[in-house]
């Protein structure tokens, strides 16, 4: 499963997944960045959990749920990516897709994260703009919007 929906391709045996989704499949949310597991641009959840798409044989995801920034919320902006509008977290963007899977998994797995939780679940994701504070309370404000809470 891709974003949701069954999907078949022939893949080289060699090829990896970020390259995969983004030469093959056109999905370009996925970013390239340093290719050896160290930046987090090229995040994505496989089976709901967060790992570097650079890392990964595409051949490897047969039969596993794949999720990438396209399938975050669809056409309309889900309540993480709004959060991340709201606090300023977007500078340039490289970072963004990686940085709001990373957040999703995380409050997919923790009802009420603490700040901790939220720099651990992160720190995969390398940010050269932002400094780290408006992205971790805009993680903060998608969990108290999710819940109900007043921001």
């Amino acid at each position: 499963m891709l974003n949701g929906e069954a999907r078949s391709a022939q893949v080289d045996t060699r090829e990896i997944l970020v390259d995969f989704l983004r030469n093959r499949l056109h999905l370009t949310g996925t970013k390239i960045g340093c290719g050896i597991g160290e930046c987090g641009a090229c995040t994505v959840l496989l089976d709901g959990q967060p790992v570097n798409s650079c890392l990964v044989i595409a051949v490897s995801i047969d039969g596993r749920e794949l999720l990438t920034i396209e399938g975050l919320a669809g056409d309309e902006l889900g309540f993480l990516q709004q959060a991340f509008i709201e606090e300023g977290a977007v500078q340039c963007g490289y970072c963004t897709p990686g940085m709001l899977l990373s957040a999703k998994a995380l409050l997919e797995s923790k009802e009420r994260p603490t700040e901790k939780d939220i720099r651990e679940a992160i720190s995969g994701n390398l940010c050269r703009c932002t400094g780290y504070g408006h992205i971790v309370r805009a993680i903060l404000r998608a969990a108290q919007v999710r819940e109900g809470r007043p921001v």
